[in-house]
């Protein structure tokens, strides 16, 4: 009897419309379940916003899951017709990143991939378990499928990442070692503020694994929140620096440049150009909150002298700062 394969088409025709978004392992086999994604545009501000719009979907809601082997993940992507990353950007959180990502997908040329939680399992699942080698190839066929053109106006790939993957630089550049990197940054009051109102995980001592942040575990049971937060942005902005001193396909960006003005610089380095259609559709959104987008964003300046704790961290500000104007970034 002749045993059956899939060719290409086949695969493809298979694939269409579905993602792997949750890593798990059954026995010592690495698994992926799958998720249908139907015609639904990746435009919402979190990828995790998108994952819950297709769990509703009938597909997804079958006592029955979709499931494949990771080792499979190569050889199904590279039939896929898949956008390569345009730029990574990664950024210390709060400091405009998700409105940059979603005035980038204005454009419906552009795909935009917000924080997806299936590439943060993959990096932490590699740094928790020593095995990063192994997880580089099913990293780079995720990034594939999530990538795959869903409309044939797709030509670019944006990929916003969570904010402590700086620390998984070296692998994210061993992957893509011609792609941009934009390290989006902001004044170290300024994001801890924001961080008060409503803090993120990376904020939370022990909800990321302190190795990935270079911590002891003394640092998750005897640091208040904000000395916390303060000591996780002196790792991102420390990363920052030494990468901006060696490699020259990354790109300091500060947050009080303005989002158009990011958006724009954005476009330089990648060659994008924006037409004045374009510029007038982003200045109007710019306007409104990017995590909540029928609100008006307003948010003073702060003129208090920072606290003690702080002053660490805003040396290391000041240093990214002059790497940037040293670079005509001013």
């Amino acid at each position: 009897m002749k045993q059956a394969y899939m060719t290409t088409e086949d695969i493809t025709a298979a694939l269409k419309n579905w993602i792997p978004y949750k890593l798990f392992r059954e026995e010592d086999t690495a698994c992926c379940r799958w998720l249908y994604t139907g015609e639904e545009k990746f435009t919402e501000p979190f990828f995790d916003d998108t994952i819950a719009t297709c769990r509703k979907f009938l597909y997804n809601s079958k006592m029955t899951r979709c499931v494949s082997s990771m080792e499979i993940l190569p050889e199904w992507a590279d039939s896929m017709d898949a956008v390569p990353p345009t730029a990574f950007i990664f950024h210390v959180s709060r400091c405009g990143s998700t409105l940059v990502s979603q005035l980038l997908g204005l454009n419906p040329a552009n795909i935009i991939l917000s924080e997806v939680p299936f590439f943060d399992e993959l990096l932490r699942w590699g740094h928790n378990n020593k095995e990063m080698k192994t997880i580089l190839p099913w990293l780079g066929a995720a990034v594939k499928l999530y990538g795959t053109k869903r409309e044939d106006v797709n030509q670019r790939l944006f990929i916003k990442t969570d904010s402590w993957h700086i620390h998984f630089y070296k692998q994210l550049r061993e992957l893509y070692p011609t792609t941009p990197f934009i390290l989006l940054y902001r004044r170290p009051d300024e994001v801890i503020r924001s961080q008060q109102k409503r803090r993120g995980m990376q904020a939370v001592p022990g909800v990321i694994e302190p190795s990935v942040f270079g911590f002891d575990t003394n640092k998750i049971t005897t640091t208040k929140l904000d000395e916390y937060m303060a000591a996780v942005i002196e790792t991102y902005l420390t990363a920052f620096i030494d990468i901006l001193k060696s490699d020259r396909l990354s790109f300091p960006v500060n947050y009080n440049e303005g989002a158009i003005a990011i958006v724009k610089k954005i476009a330089a380095i990648t060659g994008i150009s924006l037409s004045e259609q374009e510029i007038a559709v982003m200045k109007q959104r710019s306007v409104f909150h990017a995590k909540y987008p029928e609100q008006v964003f307003e948010e003073p300046s702060i003129k208090d002298t920072p606290p003690a704790y702080m002053q660490k961290v805003f040396e290391l500000y000041d240093e990214a700062e002059a790497i940037r104007i040293s670079r005509g970034n001013a």
